[in-house]
Parts: C-alpha cells; sequence; structure tokens
C-alpha cells in the first residue's frame, strides 16, 4: 500500500502537472469508485472546476478546487494516478478526470480498493483532537509526522496516552499519526533500536527522541528516493521508486543486519509482517 512518502511524490508531480487545470469531464469505470455518492453526482460537481492545489494528507491525495471543495483520493492497495501515461492497462483503468486542454489523468486500480470523494476541504484541516469513531478516515486523520507540531514532546503525550499498545500498532493508527505504513514504522523502529512489540508507555526519554528521528528520517529517505516500489506502486510518471533497494529490514528475513549482522527476524504485529534485529530491538519482558 504506498504510504506517506509514495503519496507525497504522487501529490508533488501532480502539483507541477495540473494546478490551474479546469476540469471538464468526470467518467467512472466502475460503480463503487465514488460510493456512497453515485459516480453522475461526483462529476456533476466536478465540471467546469478548477484544481488550485494538489497536496497529501495522511495517505490521501487531495486536489483542492476551487470554492472551497478538494478532490480525496484513496490508493488502498494498488491505486495508482497516471497523467498523461500513454502505457496504461485499460483493463484497470477505474476512472479518469479530464480537462478543456485536452489532457487527462487515469486512476488505475488492480485490486479495485481505492476510492474517490468530493468533500468540504475544511475537514482535512484538523489533527485529530477531535475525532470520532465513525468520522469517516479524512475528517478524523491525526497529526502529520513530517509537521511541525510532530516534536518530541507531542510524541511523548501521544505514548503516554496510549501506554498500553505496541508502539508499532501505535505507529500505523491514522488517527494518532497520519501517513505513516508498514514499510517505514519498521525502518523507524530498527533505525531507533525499538522492539515493535515493546508498550509504548515502557520508552524512555531518550527512546522516543531516537523514535522522533527516526520516523522523519525514514519518510524523508523515502520521498527523497521517490517511494517505494515492492511491488505495484508507480508514481504519476509511470516510474518505479528506488527506496526498496534501500531497506534495511522490510522484506530481508534471514539477512543479516546491517547494523550488528544477526539475521533479520519476521514475525506478525497488529496483523502485518513485521521484520527485525533480534539484537538491536530486543524483545520486551514477558
Amino acid at each position: 500500500m504506498p504510504e506517506l512518502p509514495e503519496v507525497e511524490t504522487i501529490a508533488r508531480q501532480l502539483r507541477v502537472s495540473v494546478v490551474d487545470r479546469t476540469i471538464s469531464d468526470f467518467e467512472s469505470r466502475w460503480v463503487r469508485l465514488t460510493e456512497p455518492e453515485p459516480a453522475e453526482v461526483v462529476a456533476a460537481r466536478l465540471r467546469g472546476r478548477r484544481i488550485s492545489d494538489v497536496r497529501r494528507r495522511g495517505k490521501f491525495v487531495v486536489f483542492d478546487l476551487d470554492g472551497g471543495e478538494a478532490l480525496v483520493v484513496s490508493l488502498r492497495m494498488t491505486g495508482k494516478l497516471l497523467y498523461e501515461v500513454a502505457d496504461v492497462d485499460e483493463r484497470y483503468v477505474r476512472g479518469e478526470i479530464r480537462f478543456v486542454d485536452g489532457t487527462a489523468m487515469r486512476f488505475s486500480d488492480t485490486r479495485k480498493f481505492g476510492r474517490m470523494a468530493v468533500i468540504d476541504a475544511a475537514t482535512l484541516d484538523g489533527n485529530g483532537e477531535f475525532r470520532r469513531p465513525r468520522m469517516p478516515l479524512h475528517a478524523s486523520l491525526g497529526q502529520e509526522p513530517l509537521a511541525r507540531g510532530f516534536t518530541v514532546a507531542w510524541l511523548r503525550a501521544l505514548l503516554r496516552r496510549r501506554p498500553r499498545a505496541a508502539i508499532k500498532v501505535l505507529l500505523l493508527d491514522q488517527r494518532a499519526i497520519a501517513g505513516i505504513g508498514n514499510i517505514y514504522a519498521i525502518e523507524a523502529l530498527w533505525r531507533a533500536r525499538i522492539h515493535p512489540l515493546r508498550k509504548a508507555g515502557s520508552l524512555r526519554a531518550g527512546e522516543i527522541a531516537r523514535l522522533h528521528e527516526a520516523i522523519r528520517w525514514a519518510l524523508r529517505k523515502g520521498i527523497r528516493l521517490g517511494g517505494a516500489s515492492p511491488s505495484d506502486y508507480v508514481d504519476a510518471r509511470g516510474n518505479k521508486g528506488r527506496m526498496q533497494r534501500e531497506f534495511q529490514v522490510y522484506a530481508r528475513a534471514g539477512e543479516p543486519c546491517p547494523r550488528c549482522g544477526r539475521a533479520i527476524v519476521r514475525t506478525v504485529v497488529g496483523g502485518r509482517g513485521t521484520f527485525y534485529c533480534p539484537r538491536c530491538q530486543r524483545a520486551p519482558r514477558a
């Protein structure tokens, strides 16, 4: 699933390509793409709208529209936003946005998990402080880990509020911290020398500071390398990322730890495949 660095890469590329373009039409080629709103209603809301900005919020690509609304795209596992890419398998194109200048952006999604919605842009501006469990995810996202508000003190306070949560599970909670996914959580925990099953409340001050630095390091490195393409991900130009060449522990079970040489171990935490070094990241006491 595309995570923060992959979605940020796509948003930055599309910002260059589609900002100030006016939408002439929207076509849905799959009935559930815009649910619960019918595709015809979404098309009517998009026609004639100018894209004023493209940004990322959590794992969503956000197209700000004139008039205070936004088109939010959730890529989920295999979604791709492709602008003027010629070599696209038409079998998997689920939606298309056409612009008045004749260019087009297509949404390709092999597994049909991706979604699009037109929303009030103001619902994206909070940091989850007033979230409710039944609110849609885009309206209840947590703190952005690359924003100024994501400080060591903020992270310490989060861990104190959720002391019994396994640290990796907490990092993946989008209503707590928006954008971190499985790959970058694993890489950050390895860099910080913290076992993924450590209870959030057990981390000492020095470990929290290391984790804060490691989260930002992993995400910024992923952005710099255009994201990771261990499977389906490509950017808005159809190119694969390069971060997968730099994984320290992710998907490296049985290989030596780059830091100490001990074999990397694979386990499951919170239902997700997890990789760690048993020497560098000491397991918590039972």
